[in-house]
C-alpha cells in the first residue's frame, strides 16, 4: 500500500509538473496563399523563443468575416487585418503596421490589353473616369468612396476577378504584395498587373486577438517592440521573400504615385511614428 500511494504521489507531481510547464497554445490560420504567409512567417519569427506561447495552425481556410467571429470565440487566438474603427470596436488591435503601411499601397489589376487607357491617367481627376472593384466589407470601399473614386462592391473575394474580366469595373486596386501571384493563380483569366501607376493612402496591417485575449495581445506588442527597438523587425521585414519578390517586380519609382486621405483610421493610429511606416523615397 505505501508503496502505491508513494507512485501516485509521484505520477500526480509529475501532472503538475507538465501542467506547469505546458506552452500556452496560439492558434493562427493554417494560410495556402503566398501572399497570405507574411503574417504567418512573422508570427513564427515573434514567438519562436517563447517559454510562455506555442503556435498552432488552425484546421483549415476561413474567410475573412468568419475569422472576426472565431477570435472573439476564441477558435483563432490571433489573426490579421486592415485597420479601421469597425474592426477595432469589436476585436482587440495590435497597432503597429506588420506591413509598414504597404497595404495601402495599391497596384491595379486591369483587363491583359488595356494598359492604353491607363497610360493616360496622370493625376486623381483622370483616375476618377474609371471604376475601381473592391470587397464589400473591406476597409479599402469605404476609403475609395469616401474619396469620390466610383467602387463597385462585392461580398465575396474571388468573385471580384471574373468581375473585372467581365467588365463590370475597370480596375481592382490591391495591396503591393498581393496582385502577382493573384494573377498566378488565375491563369485562365485575361488579367495584369499595371505597371505605371500607384494608388496610395494610410492604411495600416495590425494583428488583432479576441478581446478576451488581451494578456497575448499586450505579450504580442511587446515582442513587436523589442525587434522593432533592435533592428531585426525591419530585418525580417525587407528580408521576407514576399517582399523582396515584390518590391523588385513593382519597380516603385517608375510609378506615378496618386495619394488619397484615409479618414476611417482611429486616433490611435501611429501615423507619427516614422520609423514604422515604408518610404517609397527610401528606395
Amino acid at each position: 500500500m505505501r508503496f502505491i500511494s508513494s507512485v501516485l504521489v509521484c505520477l500526480y507531481l509529475c501532472f503538475l509538473s507538465l501542467n506547469v510547464s505546458a506552452k500556452i497554445p496560439v492558434i493562427h490560420l493554417n494560410v495556402t496563399e503566398p501572399k497570405d504567409a507574411y503574417h504567418v512567417d512573422l508570427l513564427k519569427f515573434l514567438f519562436k523563443n517563447s517559454a510562455k506561447y506555442q503556435l498552432e495552425p488552425n484546421s483549415g481556410p476561413v474567410v475573412e468575416s468568419r475569422q472576426e467571429v472565431e477570435l472573439q470565440t476564441g477558435a483563432l487566438s490571433i489573426a490579421a487585418f486592415a485597420a479601421g474603427s469597425r474592426i477595432e470596436d469589436i476585436l482587440m488591435p495590435i497597432r503597429i503596421p506588420i506591413l509598414k503601411g504597404l497595404l495601402g499601397h495599391r497596384l491595379l489589376i486591369i483587363r491583359d490589353g488595356e494598359q492604353a487607357r491607363f497610360s493616360k491617367i496622370r493625376n486623381f481627376d483622370d483616375l476618377v473616369r474609371f471604376k475601381a472593384g473592391q470587397g464589400q466589407m473591406w476597409s479599402d470601399t469605404q476609403i475609395l468612396l469616401s474619396a469620390g473614386i466610383p467602387t463597385v462592391s462585392e461580398l465575396k473575394y474571388n468573385n471580384l476577378f471574373y468581375m473585372l474580366e467581365g467588365s463590370r469595373f475597370d480596375y481592382f486596386p490591391r495591396g503591393i504584395h498581393e496582385p502577382f501571384s493573384e494573377i498566378a493563380s488565375r491563369r485562365e483569366l485575361n488579367l495584369a498587373v499595371e505597371p505605371e501607376i500607384m494608388l496610395v493612402y494610410p492604411l495600416p496591417l495590425y494583428l488583432f486577438v479576441g478581446k478576451q485575449n488581451a494578456e497575448l495581445g499586450r505579450d504580442t506588442e511587446r515582442m513587436l517592440e523589442a525587434t522593432i527597438a533592435d533592428g531585426s523587425f525591419d530585418e525580417f521585414f525587407f528580408n521576407h521573400p514576399l517582399i523582396k519578390d515584390v518590391l523588385q517586380k513593382a519597380n516603385i519609382k517608375q510609378r506615378r504615385i496618386i495619394r488619397i486621405d484615409n479618414p476611417h483610421l482611429t486616433a490611435q493610429t501611429p501615423l507619427d511614428r516614422k520609423e514604422l511606416w515604408f518610404d517609397v523615397n527610401t528606395l
